[in-house]
């Protein structure tokens, strides 16, 4: 019997091939692993290597092995014109031999669903790594994955929220990616990637793994620094206590007052969720109270069941406006404050179109030294590190916040926390969405913040509490 099943191997080419694939493969699986294991790192598609194609490889010439022994023992019959020989192969149990290369068979396969298990457990793990989702397809997820990298949500991973725990969305997220494959494969992709996502899953399912949503926080002193647009670069200082809320008692209070149990608010928008046409609150009576913009359009539009994603829309992939980002390095000490102008010139520069991130380095050096080579030859002079410092500085913050290739700009995905960066808050709390009695949604500030100080000098509150 063996040596009828080595001579089918080796006889037919389909046999031999299997072999082959089977055999290279998982030499070089195994080669992969042990590297892995060693510290070698090889980037995305070294794991894309040796927990997805060379598994499937493996697989596929396992399969070609008995399908070519088929094939090889039908040639045969046909050759000798035997029509008594058997098609498939007969295995007499009574034999010794057939008992020894039956268990030799019996411990081959039990070898390799431990193979084939292992690298389907690796492969699942490494297809919902941040690495794979944010580097396989380097292009396409460069924006979102850089952003990643800073947000408060870092060491999340993207799994996490976008598919979150349980087997269906697990199973709809791996048929999504196959078509995403597809589109980064013949270039289908749009540029930018679109948001919202309207397929996203309910936050009540992802968010509220870790986040409370009935946890009372209560109110939280914030502190930002901002640098006036003149020669000294004067800093300005805003205080804010920012009333968080949520649930208190039997109601839900501040800001986060939408998550109370008692309500449960729907709304009806454009597909970006921008423009919000009416909002519909239910209380825990039943009564229903119907707030609209009386000059939105009475028909289309979307409606949705608001979670924590219509605030918090960029809770993973915050892109910050060219002043913030200033601001930022500024406040942490990487572009010199003493430069005059810096703050000013600083948005102009990186508020600029380049082609790419090289590009954009380039030029931003040679713009800020050009315009104090040309206005203040001497500090140009005196404090070429310091600029070479603000250049470098300034070179980082446009390479997390615009990608070229994507045409992801600045705004390109505006924060609907707060107001600055879009409506936020007020596309529903503003003077336009009213019931049909002129009811209108709050507008108050004071609902969620107090002002304590607005971009002021060395505001009195702010230096007590530094001396504290």
């Amino acid at each position: 019997m063996f040596k009828d099943f080595l001579a089918s191997i080796t006889h037919n080419v389909i046999s031999l091939i299997g072999t082959a694939l089977a055999v290279a493969s998982l030499v070089l699986m195994a080669c992969l692993f042990a590297m892995e294991q060693f510290g070698f790192e090889g980037g995305p598609y070294i794991g894309i290597l040796t927990y997805l194609i060379l598994p499937m490889l493996f697989v596929i010439g396992l399969l070609l092995i008995p399908i070519g022994a088929l094939l090889y023992r039908r040639k045969l019959r046909r050759l000798h014109g035997d029509e008594a020989m058997a098609a498939m192969p007969v295995f007499d149990l009574n034999k010794p031999a057939t008992q020894r290369w039956t268990l030799i068979f019996l411990g081959a396969t039990m070898l390799n669903i431990v193979i084939l298990a292992s690298a389907t457990y690796k492969g699942v793990h490494y297809m919902e790594s941040t690495e794979f989702c944010g580097m396989a397809c380097h292009t396409v997820m460069q924006p979102e994955h850089t952003a990643h990298q800073r947000s408060p949500h870092s060491r999340v991973a993207c799994a996490g929220c976008h598919i979150g725990p349980g087997a269906d969305w697990f199973v709809k997220s791996k048929l999504d990616g196959a078509w995403q494959l597809v589109a980064v494969t013949f270039d289908l992709y749009p540029r930018p990637v679109p948001t919202p996502l309207h397929e996203l899953r309910p936050a009540r399912d992802t968010c509220e793994q870790c986040h409370w949503p009935t946890k009372h926080i209560g109110d939280k002193l914030r502190v930002i620094k901002h640098y006036k647009e003149d020669e000294a670069n004067t800093e300005l200082t805003t205080a804010l206590v920012m009333k968080v809320g949520g649930v208190e008692g039997t109601g839900g209070t501040g800001i986060h007052w939408h998550v109370s149990p008692d309500f449960e608010i729907r709304y009806r928008s454009d597909e970006t969720r921008e423009e919000i046409y009416e909002v519909e609150m239910t209380r825990a009576d039943g009564s229903v109270v119907t707030y609209a913009d009386r000059k939105a359009p009475e028909d289309g539009g979307m409606w949705r069941t608001m979670d924590c994603v219509d605030c918090h829309n960029r809770p993973s992939h915050i892109y910050a406006p060219a002043h913030v980002e200033v601001d930022r390095v500024i406040n942490e000490g990487r572009v010199d404050r003493s430069l005059p102008f810096v703050k000013r010139e600083g948005v102009r520069i990186v508020d600029a179109e380049y082609e790419s991130h090289e590009a954009a380095r380039e030029g931003i050096r040679e713009e800020l030294y050009a315009y104090y080579n040309e206005n203040y030859p001497e500090i140009a002079s005196e404090k070429a590190n310091a600029i070479a410092e603000a250049a470098e500085a300034l070179g980082d913050i446009y390479s997390v916040n615009v990608f070229p290739q994507m045409n992801v700009w600045w705004d390109t995905y505006p924060n609907h926390i707060g107001h600055e960066q879009s409506d936020g808050c007020a596309r529903c709390h503003n003077r336009r969405m009213r019931t049909a009695d002129r009811e209108q949604i709050s507008d108050d500030c004071d609902t969620c913040h107090l002002v304590l100080a607005e971009e002021e000098e060395n505001p009195d509150l702010v230096t007590m509490l530094q001396s504290e």
